[in-house]
């Protein structure tokens, strides 16, 4: 046989095998996928249209399971009650607050401790200790450490200055929650800007040093805008976590101090279970559904702007 068939013989096989190939990988990812995809569908799914379903409909702990069809009332009775407007004001508010300060705490202690921790890399992980507590045992604690009668900060505070604030009344319930929300959820942000941080190309500082760059120019033209789609993540994630906040006001306040600190998931726990009404709480978690997966929609949007 003559070589030149052989040859073409050969890298036919080849291209035909590396069509299999292809059309093999294509149909092999989505069955490899297919039973997360189904767990996910019974874990979330029967669930999340059991919740719209119930949204639509006038139901109570009386006839759960014979609902009745009321089509958008429920809707309606929600987007009507100025208590809903006022739990989506505090948790617009509290989780662009939180959410930025977390963002800009985490990435100056990131930049500031970047040495300290190549160095001493055990004091991450006593950095990251806030984080792993449960919310709830968080607002726990602190509620025993701020009580107004028995806490010992109240007490040191008014055995050495005459006077210590009422940390969880309604007028200085927002600060303490916001305290405490940005110092638990701060080493999260700490953890992915100095992993960010570190990443970056040692050779473009050291181009930039050569060329005559100053520590400052360095940060702020080179490090920081490589930093910063980090920071954007760390943004979103924080901000739609504060945006649904529930354990530390509940463990705090005992479901909102009289109301100004009543977040969207404190509303729908006490339409819920203190006024019995499942159609409207479940039509307020469909709206806080929606309106988390729009930010988180946006984030993506701008993320994928930012890389081109």
């Amino acid at each position: 046989m003559p070589q030149g068939i052989c040859i073409d013989s050969f890298q036919l096989s080849a291209g035909s095998q590396s069509v299999n190939t292809r059309i093999g990988s294509q149909y092999e990812n989505p069955i490899l996928a297919a039973p997360m995809i189904v767990f996910l569908l019974l874990l979330l799914g029967f669930p999340s249209l059991l919740n719209i379903i119930y949204s639509f409909s006038a139901v109570g702990f009386s006839n759960i399971r014979t609902p009745e069809f009321q089509g958008l009332q429920n809707y309606q009775a929600v987007f009507n009650d100025p208590m809903f407007w006022q739990a989506t004001r505090f948790s617009l508010k509290f989780a662009t607050l939180t959410a930025l300060a977390e963002c800009g705490l985490g990435l100056f202690l990131a930049i500031f401790l970047s040495p300290l921790l190549r160095q001493r890399p055990w004091l991450l992980a006593i950095l990251m200790m806030p984080m792993m507590v449960a919310p709830a045992m968080m607002g726990l604690m602190y509620r025993l450490v701020l009580h107004e009668f028995v806490g010992p900060l109240p007490h040191y505070l008014f055995k050495w200055f005459g006077d210590s604030p009422a940390f969880l009344s309604a007028s200085n319930v927002f600060t303490t929650v916001f305290v405490i929300e940005t110092l638990q959820w701060t080493p999260f942000v700490l953890l992915l800007c100095y992993m960010a941080y570190n990443a970056i190309n040692p050779e473009i500082k050291e181009a930039a040093t050569v060329d005559g760059a100053r520590p400052h120019q360095l940060l702020w033209y080179i490090e920081l805008p490589l930093i910063l789609p980090t920071v954007a993540v760390a943004f979103f994630i924080r901000f739609i976590d504060g945006f649904r906040i529930f354990d530390n006001i509940f463990v705090l306040t005992g479901a909102g101090a009289g109301g100004s600190t009543t977040s969207l998931s404190i509303y729908i726990y006490q339409t819920f279970f203190r006024a019995g009404d499942i159609g409207k709480a479940l039509a307020a978690s469909v709206v806080l559904f929606v309106v988390s997966f729009l930010v988180l929609f946006i984030a993506i949007r701008v993320l994928r702007r930012g890389k081109r």
